[in-house]
């Protein structure tokens, strides 16, 4: 089996609350998400996504994507889509860094390989751990009573986890995690969410004027280093999210003890294949997890979904649901949220159907 030809399109994402708000005052109305379609000569087709969040969070952006991909795709061309570990190699040689580019790729011959096998990618990514993985909500960077009313809404859908954006005002944030928490009930899971927003002396005085909450505190500061030092000063569970791009600083964290628990993300690691080593090395040490990616819609959700039902129980703290922030539908047979939880699709590869008509023509087609 070959790769014959390599297909991107372009799809805007309308988010339903009306923007996305983190720290640094930085939104999002509308995502730019790219979809990627692997053809190959038998006649089977994968799909994949990437939706960076923004060109402003992660050293990624949209149009980066179908730029990277105009160069790396012709060397994609005869390649096999199943030969994954040498796939991603041969990417890595035909293009330096840029992993989100390569994302979209990976996992759609991810997809490819469950078509072939007659499997669901998750059972081909470690075996299907639970019927259904329990989701985290992000809550976008509000006042304190805001935050809280969508909090208690969102609860009442039947989420436990949530993501409370932070990094604001020092102030503001001690008054939004107190605000928020006041609404939780036993079982729930608050992370306060900085995004790399405050400086490590603001860090550690949110975190100590919240030291009798019951809260995770995720990606404070910019550095690995500033994280690290809040992290040595202060009582509460602790997240890695922007700074764990590869595995040497995966394993550093853990040699420095610097976290309790590590966010994957899938385009941020390059695809499927590499965060699944990572999840794996993750598991191997102990070290719970969320898994997600920066953004996205259904096909991105049904490779999340994949991803963190082929993964222990006990090592996934949580995992999101992106295609039910956004107004737009791009594929029939995607996860949806039940109760504050999803399953993946227990058809072979990811189990979903792309919507031409939504979809389009597509903005590159190689060769």
């Amino acid at each position: 089996m070959k790769i014959s030809r390599v297909l991107a399109y372009r799809v805007k994402l309308p988010l339903r609350e009306g923007s996305y708000k983190w720290s640094g005052g930085k939104s999002v109305t509308v995502f730019d998400s790219t979809v990627v379609r692997i053809e190959t000569d038998v006649g089977l087709v994968g799909h994949g996504e990437v939706c960076p969040l923004g060109p402003f969070y992660l050293p990624a952006y949209a149009e980066g994507v179908r730029t990277g991909l105009r160069e790396l795709g012709p060397h994609l061309i005869g390649e096999d889509p199943r030969q994954l570990v040498k796939l991603n190699r041969h990417m890595d040689a035909a293009l330096k860094g840029h992993p989100y580019v390569k994302s979209g790729v990976d996992i759609a011959c991810w997809d490819i390989l469950g078509q072939a096998c007659g499997l669901p990618v998750c059972e081909l990514l470690g075996g299907r751990y639970a019927d259904k993985v329990q989701l985290y909500r992000a809550i976008s960077q509000e006042s304190p009573d805001e935050m809280a009313a969508k909090v208690a809404g969102y609860r009442a859908e039947g989420y436990r986890r949530f993501q409370l954006k932070v990094g604001g005002d020092p102030d503001v944030d001690i008054e939004r995690i107190r605000a928020v928490a006041a609404k939780l009930q036993t079982g729930d899971r608050l992370v306060a969410d900085a995004n790399t927003g405050w400086v490590q002396h603001e860090a550690i005085r949110v975190a100590k004027a919240v030291k009798d909450v019951d809260v995770y505190i995720e990606q404070p500061c910019l550095t690995y280093e500033e994280c690290l030092a809040v992290r040595r000063q202060i009582p509460h569970p602790f997240v890695l999210d922007e700074n764990i791009d590869d595995l040497g600083i995966l394993l550093r964290a853990k040699a420095d003890l610097g976290m309790d628990v590590v966010n994957l993300k899938i385009s941020k690691l390059g695809g499927l294949t590499k965060t699944k080593q990572a999840r794996d090395l993750c598991v191997s040490m102990g070290i719970a997890m969320t898994l997600e990616d920066s953004w996205g819609g259904d096909i991105a959700t049904a490779a999340i979904a994949h991803l963190a039902q082929s993964t222990p129980a006990e090592f996934l703290f949580t995992t999101t649901d992106f295609n039910s922030y956004v107004t737009v539908s791009t594929a029939e047979g995607a996860p949806q949220r039940l109760h504050g939880h999803m399953g993946a699709s227990t058809k072979p590869g990811l189990g979903i159907t792309p919507k031409t008509e939504v979809l389009g023509p597509p903005v590159l087609s190689l060769p």
